[in-house]
């Protein structure tokens, strides 16, 4: 992984802030709270969750892509899209239907 201390220090405080949500959510269910205080709890921990890996992907972009497409080979170029294809379908719930060229 290519990250910067800065951004790893940044990474990391969301996540601990994200164990704080997950932690809550236990004791949410432990004190009875409503379901929907809980649903708007967990939707809050997946949009932070969300935003975490639209960091990690922003760099991977910047680091890793762009090193491949500024001097690697065509097989370099050619994973980087390939794994970009994968998480993209991850991401949109598309499985990994994308990175095999189905349409």
């Amino acid at each position: 992984m290519d990250m910067d201390d800065d951004l790893k220090r940044k990474v990391r405080a969301r996540l601990k802030r994200i164990e704080g949500q997950i932690s809550a959510l236990g004791r949410m269910v432990d004190d009875d709270d409503g379901c929907v205080d809980l649903l708007v709890q967990i939707s809050a921990a997946r949009g932070a969750l969300g935003a975490v890996g639209k960091v990690v992907l922003g760099n991977h972009i910047e680091t890793c892509v762009s090193e491949a497409f500024a001097h690697g080979s065509a097989e370099d170029r050619k994973k980087q899209v390939e794994e970009l294809m994968d998480v993209f379908g991850r991401y949109s719930g598309l499985g990994r239907s994308l990175s095999k060229g189905s349409n």
